[in-house]
């Protein structure tokens, strides 16, 4: 028995390998791989079409709406409140304008410019010379080459470094944390170079804060156990690696359970969806 699936570009569609968990949008069709962009997430895919379900009633226009802020939830007091002046850039003509539509709904001053990862660099000071913003946001794509080797080289990415020199351009044009807030980096980004000291050198006398969001912890022969869920594509091959990735940022976690409660952390897991499995880290 033959199946014929009736999938077209613009179709939207779900990958079964992946539990069909993420709606794409078919971007494009060549030699049987199907070209796939995310729709509630900023994900690219491909996939051969039996591996596909068509969705219908998807609209990508209220995707935007389950993310509104509410402004009820921002205690101004009776503060005279001046709002931020955001400059974003992004390669993605499309991604960009989904986040200025989120912006002006939220009632957020934002320029946006679509600008190749690899010229941002060049082009960022003029930029913030021109609008002058508060915070900049620097997205794109990015990707881990896993065959190339170690993912703590930078070399093994495809834009990172690019992102890493658009950090460094804009953090020499305005040195001041205050004065500007730098946002960067895409989803599979080389993170710890991009906020590594000795590279960027932008923090010798701050302090730093950094934020994160613990996904659960609970008590267990009076001490703290904590979990976090990754969601990350996981198999034999790369399951040591994606462990190894997550090990500062449950160390950073336990760190601070322990100096809000008193109370030792006795285990740090990771769960990780793709493979069902619970980790001790």
């Amino acid at each position: 028995m033959i199946i014929i699936l009736n999938i077209e570009k613009g179709d939207y569609v779900t990958r079964n390998s992946y539990g069909n968990d993420t709606v794409f949008r078919v971007v494009n069709i060549k030699d049987g791989i199907y070209y796939l962009k995310g729709v509630e997430v900023r994900l690219v895919a491909d996939a051969e079409v039996l591996d596909l379900r068509k969705e219908e009633n998807i609209h990508e226009d209220d995707v935007i709406d389950d993310i509104d802020l509410l402004d009820d939830n921002l205690d101004r007091g009776e503060f005279f409140y001046l709002p931020a002046k955001a400059l974003h850039i992004d390669s993605d003509e499309e991604y960009l304008a989904r986040c200025l539509k989120f912006y002006k709904r939220n009632g957020i001053m934002a320029v946006g410019k679509k600008i190749n990862e690899k010229n941002v660099y060049e082009q960022l000071p003029m930029l913030l010379k021109e609008f002058r913003p508060d915070i900049v946001v620097i997205t794109g794509h990015d990707a881990y080459y896993r065959k190339k080797g170690d993912a703590k080289d930078i070399k093994n990415y495809k834009n990172s470094a690019y992102f890493v020199k658009a950090v460094k351009a804009a953090r020499n044009y305005e040195k001041s944390h205050e004065r500007l807030v730098i946002i960067a980096g895409a989803c599979q980004s080389d993170y710890e170079d991009l906020i590594k000291d000795e590279d960027l050198n932008l923090y010798d006398d701050e302090t730093i804060m950094l934020r994160g969001i613990i996904d659960a912890y609970f008590e267990e022969d009076e001490k703290i156990v904590i979990v976090d869920y990754k969601t990350d594509f996981v198999n034999d091959e790369n399951k040591e690696e994606v462990i190894n990735r997550y090990k500062k940022q449950l160390d950073l976690y336990a760190e601070v359970v322990e100096n809000l409660t008193g109370k030792e952390v006795k285990e740090k897991c990771i769960y990780l969806f793709s493979i069902d499995e619970e980790v001790s880290i």
